[in-house]
C-alpha cells in the first residue's frame, strides 16, 4: 500500500487537474451561447436564399444551371469534411469520422474516387492518414468563423464539380440537436436535389439585370457558400457543448478520484496510528 506522503501527492494531483478541467468546462459554456447564437442568427439567410435559389430552378427552364443537373453515373465523389482543430471534446469528431470512413469505404468498393476538402485540423490528419486526395482545407478558423476564410476552400470544390473532376459533392459536419446531443450527418449538397431546394409555393420568375446566367451563377454559389457556412457554425456549436459536457464529465470523475484516495488516505493513517498505540502499549507492557 502506498504510504501517505504519495497518497497526498495523487491527490494534490488530481486536485489540479480538476482546477483545470472546471476552468475549460466555464470557458466552453460561454463559447457555446456565443456559437449557438451565431448558429441561429445564420439560419434566416440561409432560408431565403434557399428560397430564392428554388424560385429561380424553377422559373427559368431556358437556362439550366450546372449544379441543377442530374448526372447519369457516378464515378468520382467531393467530399467536405467538417470537424474541429481541437480535442477534448468527447467523441465529437471520432463519430463523424467513422461517418466518413465507413461512406469512403463504400465508394471505393463501387468503384468511386475521393477527392476531399478539410475544414479543421482533425479532419485534415484523418484524410492525410487515410490516404485521401485532400485538395483543399482550411484550419484555424478560431471561435468566430468567417465566410471570407471559407470561399476559397469551397470554390475549389465547385469548380471541380463544374470542371467534372467529380459528379456529386457532399459534406459530412456534426449538426446540433441541443446541448447534450449532437448528430453527425451526410448531406448531399451537389447536384441540387428537388428536396434540398423543396416546391416553392406560387413559382414566380425574377427580373434579371444584365441577363438571367451571371446573377442565377452567383446565387447558387452564395446558396452553396450559406450551405457550408452553416455547417460550420453548426459544428462550432456541436464542438463547445460537447467540450462543456466533456470536461463536466472530466471534473466529476476527478472529484470521485479525490474522494477514494481520501478514503485510502484515512485508512492508511489510521493503521499507522493505530501501529503506534500499539508499540506504545507493548513497550509500555514489556517494561
Amino acid at each position: 500500500m502506498p504510504g501517505s506522503r504519495e497518497i497526498r501527492n495523487k491527490i494534490k494531483s488530481v486536485r489540479n487537474t480538476q482546477k483545470i478541467t472546471k476552468a475549460m468546462e466555464m470557458v466552453a459554456a460561454s463559447k457555446m451561447r456565443k456559437a449557438q447564437e451565431r448558429m441561429r442568427t445564420a439560419r434566416p439567410y440561409g432560408e431565403k436564399i434557399r428560397n430564392v435559389a428554388a424560385h429561380m430552378s424553377h422559373a427559368n427552364p431556358e437556362y439550366r444551371h450546372p449544379f441543377l443537373i442530374e448526372r447519369d453515373t457516378v464515378k468520382r465523389v467531393g467530399v467536405i469534411v467538417v470537424t474541429s482543430d481541437k480535442g477534448l471534446c468527447g467523441g465529437l469528431n471520432t463519430n463523424v469520422l467513422r461517418l466518413v470512413l465507413g461512406k469512403v469505404k463504400e465508394w471505393e468498393a463501387a468503384g468511386e474516387q475521393i477527392e476531399a476538402c478539410c475544414i479543421g485540423n482533425k479532419g485534415l490528419g484523418f484524410m492525410h492518414r487515410l490516404g485521401a486526395n485532400v485538395v483543399s482545407q482550411v484550419i484555424g478558423l478560431g471561435d468566430t468563423p468567417r465566410l471570407d476564410k471559407l470561399i476559397g476552400t469551397v470554390k475549389t470544390m465547385l469548380d471541380g464539380y463544374i470542371e467534372d473532376r467529380f459528379d456529386r459533392l457532399m459534406i459530412f459536419y456534426t449538426r446540433f440537436i441541443n446541448t447534450m446531443k449532437q448528430e453527425p450527418v451526410i448531406e448531399q449538397l451537389l447536384p441540387l436535389s428537388g428536396a434540398r431546394l423543396g416546391t416553392p409555393q406560387g413559382v414566380w420568375d425574377y427580373i434579371y439585370e444584365p441577363e438571367a446566367r451571371p446573377v442565377i451563377d452567383d446565387v447558387l454559389r452564395r446558396y452553396i457558400e450559406a450551405l457550408v457556412y452553416q455547417a460550420v457554425a453548426e459544428n462550432l456549436a456541436s464542438e463547445q457543448s460537447a467540450r462543456m459536457v466533456a470536461m463536466k464529465a472530466a471534473s466529476d470523475n476527478a472529484g470521485s478520484v479525490i474522494d477514494e484516495l481520501t478514503l485510502i488516505y484515512n485508512k492508511t493513517r489510521q493503521a499507522s496510528i493505530t501501529k503506534e498505540l500499539a508499540e506504545i502499549v507493548g513497550g509500555a507492557a514489556a517494561v
